[in-house]
């Protein structure tokens, strides 16, 4: 099992750590190489298109990160500004902005769980889309985050925000399959039950995966899976976002999956171009256990 996240680790020095590779997510020649899967190039996709079909000129990023999504929002005509609770996501983010010839000053060290450190990018007002990627697993309070989150938009706005799908690990069928099942399924059910449940479950699930990201890969900092990572049942959605007066809430799928993750070693061609076919389907349903994230959209009312 995956142990209790350190509170003495930190989100921060995690990013830290990891913000001079972190471009390489959004990198397009990913597409066309057996390399990462280019998760967050599909997403940012989805991203770029519903802003420019919305109309929105000015969005706010929770969460930076190095500054690729900010740059290619820009590049395309909205006024961008953001913050990152990391100072080298920040610094990053800065160099990005000055290559394309933008304000730097609109990138702040700041922490969306304490509004006067961001408060100085509303000087101009709310915006007009608020997106937040890898930010919501980070956080301790679902609440204050998004009620925080939601006074960045002005009313009749939008917000993208990205979560780590937990129903995902009904279809991996390893170690998070077996903590799905016994923490949240069975929660409510009796020790002696759920005891028994573990011992039938775990001679037929991998429990040796997904190996567990204690550290960064040069050692130097938490791991993933060594800080508050959470994921997020996407069947709750709309019920947390409507006590925040969100409406016309929308689930948009990304990073699928044509079979369970143990299967790619054996066809990595395969699996990746059939994972690639699916980042466009459209059931509407299949997202829930293929898909190992999922995007929020939602908007303020206007009144």
């Amino acid at each position: 099992m995956k142990p209790e996240p350190d509170p003495s680790t930190s989100v921060a020095s995690h990013y830290d750590a990891v913000a001079d590779t972190y471009h390489e997510q959004y990198d397009r020649d990913l597409l066309v190489t057996v390399k990462d899967y280019p998760a967050n190039y599909f997403r940012l996709q989805l991203l770029l298109d519903s802003f420019v079909q919305r109309g929105l000129k000015r969005v706010i990023e929770v969460g930076v990160g190095e500054g690729t999504p900010l740059g290619t929002l820009a590049q395309a005509g909205i006024d961008v500004a953001g913050f990152d609770i990391s100072e080298r996501m920040v610094e990053r983010s800065k160099e990005r902005m000055r290559e394309l010839g933008l304000d730097e000053n609109r990138i702040l060290h700041a922490d969306i769980r304490d509004p006067p450190t961001y408060a100085p990018l509303l000087e101009n007002g709310p915006f007009d889309g608020l997106m937040a990627m890898g930010v919501m697993p980070h956080v301790d309070d679902d609440d204050m985050t998004l009620e925080n989150m939601r006074a960045l938009v002005r009313p009749g706005g939008s917000v993208f925000i990205e979560f780590r799908n937990k129903l995902f690990s009904l279809f991996t069928f390893n170690r998070l399959t077996l903590e799905f099942v016994l923490d949240d399924l069975l929660a409510d059910v009796s020790t002696e039950l759920r005891s028994l449940v573990e011992a039938e479950l775990a001679p037929r699930l991998r429990l040796d995966l997904p190996p567990i990201r204690a550290t960064t890969p040069d050692g130097n900092a938490p791991g993933y899976d060594a800080i508050l990572s959470k994921f997020h049942n996407p069947l709750e959605a709309e019920t947390l976002f409507g006590r925040h007066g969100f409406e016309n809430i929308r689930l948009r799928w990304y990073h699928y999956h044509p079979a369970p993750p143990m299967i790619e070693v054996q066809a990595p061609a395969a699996f990746r171009e059939q994972a690639f076919a699916l980042e466009h389907e459209s059931s509407g349903w299949r997202g829930l256990f293929l898909c190992s994230a999922y995007v929020v959209e939602a908007t303020k009312p206007a009144r």
